[in-house]
Formats: C-alpha cells, sequence, structure tokens
C-alpha cells in the first residue's frame, strides 16, 4: 500500500503540516520517537485503537469464514525470493544479518565498534529477511490444491518499508492486515471488488471521507516504469485514500489488489481443476487508518464520536 505519487514541489509542500502532525502525536504521547525517522514506540491508547481497527477487519473476515493466521515481522529468505519483491522493490526491502564468527572475528568487531567504523560489514545474511507485506508469509502454506470454491485468509502482521519520512503515516515499520481470497479468476476478482467495496464502508462509517482510485506500487528503475503503467491501465491495484490533514495529498489507508497468478505460480498453487490459482487481497494498513482516526476526530478516543467509538469498541 502506497500514498499517491507526488511531484517534489508536492512532496516538499505536504512536509511541513505532515510534520506537525507527528509533533502534535508525540507531545500527546500517542507515539514515540525511536531515534530513526519513520520507526516509532506505540502508546497503551494507540495500540487500543490498532486493535478496534484490527477486530473490525477480523469480524468482516469470519463473515468469509477465512481462516485466520498471524505472521511475525520476518519472513523466510526462500519464500521472499519467490514473490518478486527484490526484483520489483529493492529500494524498500530490508534484510537481516548475523554474527556467525569466532573469538577472532568478535575482536575484530568489536574493534570496529569502538573505533566507529563499519561493523555490520562483518555480518552475514539470515535465513530471513524483514516482511514487507503479511500476504507473502501465507503462500508456501497452501502450496497445492485448493478447495472446490477456493478459499479465504485473515492475515495479520507487522510490515517494514525502507521509506523514512516525517509524515507519521508513513512509517518504517507498521501493521497490515489483510484478508486473502485464494482460487478461480473470477473469484478472485470478485474479491477484490467486492472487498474495495466493503471497506470504503467499514472506513466511511468511521468518519473517514474515502474515495477509491486506480493506484501503482512504487516499482523500481526504467522497467519499474513500465510495470507501473501496465497496473495502472489494467486497474490491478485500487486504493481508498483520505485527506489526513489540510494541505496534504490524499494518502492511501487500504488497498485492493489483484495478483492474478503472481503468487500461484511460484508457489505452485492451483485450483480444484489443476488450473494455476488467482489471488487478491483487500489490505487494512492499521497504523494509517489509527492516524487517520485521530486527525479527524482528535487526539482523545474517549472524546470522539459515539457512533465512531460504538463500532470500534462494541
Amino acid at each position: 500500500m502506497s500514498a499517491l505519487p507526488m511531484t517534489a514541489s508536492a512532496a516538499g509542500d505536504a512536509a511541513e503540516p505532515q510534520a506537525a502532525l507527528r509533533a502534535r502525536l508525540f507531545e500527546a504521547k500517542l507515539l514515540y520517537p525511536l531515534g530513526v525517522t519513520g520507526l516509532y514506540g506505540y502508546s497503551a491508547t494507540y495500540q487500543s485503537i490498532l486493535d478496534a481497527v484490527d477486530a473490525m477487519v477480523t469480524r468482516w473476515g469470519a463473515s468469509l469464514d477465512a481462516e485466520r493466521i498471524y505472521f511475525p515481522p520476518v519472513i523466510a529468505r526462500s519464500t521472499f525470493d519467490h514473490t518478486n519483491y527484490l526484483q520489483s522493490f529493492p529500494h524498500l526491502m530490508g534484510s537481516v544479518h548475523i554474527f556467525t564468527g569466532d573469538d577472532r572475528e568478535h575482536r575484530a568487531l568489536l574493534g570496529r565498534l569502538e573505533a566507529g567504523q563499519d561493523w555490520p560489514a562483518l555480518l552475514e545474511p539470515a535465513e530471513v529477511v524483514l516482511s514487507s507485506a503479511t500476504c507473502h508469509s501465507l503462500y508456501p502454506l497452501v502450496t497445492g490444491t485448493l478447495p472446490a470454491h477456493g478459499r479465504y485468509y485473515a492475515v495479520r502482521g507487522t510490515c517494514f518499508r525502507h521509506e523514512p519520512s516525517v509524515d507519521p503515516t508513513r512509517m518504517q515499520s507498521f501493521g497490515m492486515h489483510e484478508v486473502v481470497f485464494l482460487g478461480e479468476p473470477a473469484d478472485a476478482q470478485a474479491h477484490r471488488d467486492v472487498g474495495l467495496a466493503h471497506g470504503l464502508e467499514l472506513l466511511s462509517a468511521l468518519g473517514l471521507v474515502m474515495e477509491a482510485v486506480p493506484a501503482n506500487d512504487p516499482f523500481f528503475g526504467r522497467l519499474g516504469t513500465a510495470l507501473a503503467v501496465g497496473q495502472l491501465e489494467e486497474s490491478l491495484k485500487m486504493e481508498g485514500v483520505t485527506t489526513i490533514g489540510r494541505g496534504t495529498p490524499p494518502t492511501a489507508i487500504m488497498s485492493a489488489n489483484c495478483h492474478r497468478d503472481h503468487f500461484g505460480r511460484p508457489f505452485a498453487i492451483t485450483t480444484a481443476d489443476g488450473a494455476v490459482a488467482h489471488s487478491s487481497c483487500v489490505a487494512f494498513g492499521v497504523d494509517r487508518i489509527a492516524i487517520a482516526l485521530l486527525q479527524a476526530h482528535g487526539l482523545v478516543p474517549e472524546r470522539w464520536p459515539a457512533d465512531v467509538i460504538g463500532r470500534l469498541w462494541p
């Protein structure tokens, strides 16, 4: 999920109100700065909003008989290698590195640390990388043949994308809750379309002014430009956007995506008749939703409109 593309001048114009919003969240002790731009600690109040949004998505998933799975913030490197993420978004991914040396190499490591030198250069890649999308961990679990009418999953996890920004909605580490369908192409398309409408209705009922727009992912490099154009032309990605504060461009707080056979093929997932399965997902950026609600209704949730409180904490 990504914010709508901005020109350099528009991004500069938007930075001031976004930074001001972040400062207000810090002052209210809803978020805590952790020394790196885009990385925050959460207060109990802020976490309660995330939990309430998660519960709303969970209730929708339950209505679809979706299996619930919670994933860690890291993903097996072998799984990551099959997602095509490195080819498309190398600028956003994060790798995990570990120390595997002996005493001599440990002394060299400490020597570099004490000298202020590049000690991470002595580390080795781990068997895991940081998760960039919650649903990526799902696909190897469903390798094989699906039931006749496909399957739904509700998956929740913490994701990482290297996008440091003063905009508090553009975190480097953030929560994502997705409702995923795998099955026949027409059913996957239907889930994307119905899920988009449902998500917009759900968020509008929380007092957010929502709009659905065609969108594209921030693909990398020259080839990425062509991929983005194709994604837009085929309307494979739709986003639910809202304006979070005056003077800022609309921000995506949910997305609905058709993957076609992008995951079914590399993970050997087939339909009941043996065809390669298609998939689609409806993803809710729970942190972005929480911040949109705080901006729209104020920084004290107890004072929010009664109907909003009733929907979040029934």
